[in-house]
């Protein structure tokens, strides 16, 4: 027997799920959302939806999908509501809930709905902009800012703008806070840096630009909540039973939570969900919260992603229950990253955080995939982790060995043995693993090209146009790695307990 799927009309029969989604639903749209992916939908939507419910900011997010891949018929067969299981442990207990969110109003495609997007600029209510295109997706593209839609996700933003200020004349009272999530440092910057250099390249005049600058503020902000992508299908069965409804946007996240916002008295007025939930932090520095955050989770998971695929593992918890690469994770995070952060960090708070991330890497409920996280595998490399790399050379002259293991699995992962429909692939015992990454083309011809996996080492670790350095200069790294460059990458740990 099918179970119903989850709708408004399901509520309506079963008001006992949520008896005011009602009027949580009438509210009006007050954020336009680029990227559908369960990052926002598992954190900035998740504190708009609880402040809703608190009735504190009294708003709903109209999304736009950017992407080609996937469609919108989810959302539209929802009326874009979704269940959010939070699993995990809080307080030294254990937390198990589901709830229903209602934030997002409805969800537009750019390819289709591009003037309906426009439209949404005339909203004077519509205040807020928030984004989550992945690392590669705040660049300056040479982009047509009148195209139906533009490329770029910087290209719409700014004609999303251009749009509002021409509705609006220019007042300074129609001015948006934009609050970019992607996982870069200085976000808000670079975003705000592309956007008027699109308008000055598209010569929309000093009015709009000076508008830009005066009535909009653009915010540096960092996220961090771990949600896997697609859940697993036994997951997926055991809360579809449990809720007695089916629900294809379902998302599940840890219990841990946090949206750190660059910003000032005006942008937490304007964020007033940050309220509701100490998870949301809005301060005029964020970059303590930032480089903690980057360098031991991020820069964890990106160092031994590959790593563990490799040994044949799937998941973050299955890593973290083989006890050598449990070691591995924690000896790389403890005695290598954190006393390397780029930043002036005070050790105990490096390893008080970092012990908080093993923890949740042992989360029993949430089954994040390694394979997801290579996604822009190269481009995480360097944002994430060079520095800490370049930093480390600058504390010591001893070899992160565990850095170079890390380093040369990334390697190994990043060889292409299929080119088919545009898309590379990877080959693991025989079986093929998608390479999600745009630097999968480089890698195609730098493997195929290469005399062995020891010249493709020296090749890339040389590259400057790759890593705006060389890091065969640093001492010990190139030959570290080379030594790695092997058909198994060994899990050994080399730097001793404490």
């Amino acid at each position: 027997m099918s179970l119903p799927q989850l709708s408004p009309e399901l509520l309506d029969q079963r008001p006992e799920i949520l008896p005011n989604h009602r009027s949580l639903l009438s509210l009006p749209e007050k954020i336009i959302q680029f990227g559908t992916g369960v990052l926002l939908r598992g954190l900035p939507d998740y504190f708009v939806n609880k402040a809703n419910q608190q009735g504190i900011f009294n708003g709903r997010i109209v999304v736009v999908k950017s992407t080609s891949s996937g469609g919108t018929d989810a959302f539209k067969q929802q009326q874009s509501l979704y269940s959010h299981s939070i699993r995990g442990i809080a307080d030294g207990k254990q937390v198990d809930e589901t709830v229903i969110n209602c934030a997002i109003s409805r969800t537009l495609a750019a390819s289709e709905d591009w003037a309906e997007i426009l439209k949404c600029a005339h909203n004077p209510e519509l205040r807020i902009a928030i984004s989550n295109t992945t690392e590669v997706g705040i660049q300056l593209t040479d982009d047509d800012l009148f195209a139906s839609p533009p490329t770029s996700f910087p290209g719409k933003l700014t004609a999303y703008l251009y749009e509002r200020f021409k509705a609006f004349g220019g007042s300074k009272e129609s001015g948006m806070v934009i609050v970019p999530t992607e996982l870069i440092v200085g976000n808000g910057t670079k975003l705000r840096g592309i956007v008027l250099e699109q308008a000055a390249r598209h010569q929309l005049g000093d009015a709009f630009t000076n508008w830009l600058v005066t009535a909009n503020v653009f915010c540096n902000s960092l996220v961090d909540r771990i949600v896997p992508g697609k859940p697993d299908v036994e997951s997926v069965e055991t809360i579809s039973e449990k809720q007695d409804f089916q629900d294809d946007l379902l998302i599940i996240s840890e219990v841990y939570s946090l949206w750190a916002i660059e910003g000032d008295a005006h942008v937490r007025s304007v964020l007033s969900f940050a309220e509701v939930d100490k998870g949301v932090v809005i301060e005029p520095d964020i970059d303590l919260y930032r480089e903690l955050k980057l360098r031991l989770l991020n820069g964890t998971h990106t160092l031994s992603s590959g790593l563990c695929f490799l040994q044949g593992l799937e998941t973050v918890k299955e890593s973290m229950d083989t006890p050598e690469v449990a070691r591995f994770i924690a000896d790389l995070m403890l005695n290598e990253l954190a006393p390397a952060i780029p930043y002036p960090v005070d050790q105990a708070r490096a390893s008080e955080f970092g012990n908080q991330v093993l923890d949740r890497f042992r989360n029993p409920f949430i089954r994040h995939q390694l394979i997801d996280i290579t996604v822009q595998y190269t481009a995480k490399m360097k944002m994430r982790n060079i520095p800490t790399l370049l930093q480390h050379y600058q504390n010591t002259e001893q070899v992160p060995v565990l850095f170079a293991k890390g380093f040369a699995a990334f390697l190994k992962f990043m060889k292409p043995v299929v080119h088919k429909d545009g898309a590379y692939y990877g080959e693991l015992n025989g079986q093929p693993y998608s390479i999600r990454c745009d630097s999968a083309p480089y890698f195609d011809e730098k493997w195929k090209n290469a005399a062995s996996p020891v010249d493709l080492a020296q090749q890339v670790l040389s590259d400057i146009s790759l890593w705006e350095t060389d890091l065969t200069l640093l001492p010990g790294f190139a030959d570290a790695v080379k030594e790695n460059m092997v058909d198994k990458v060994e899990v050994l740990t080399i730097i001793p307990k404490n």
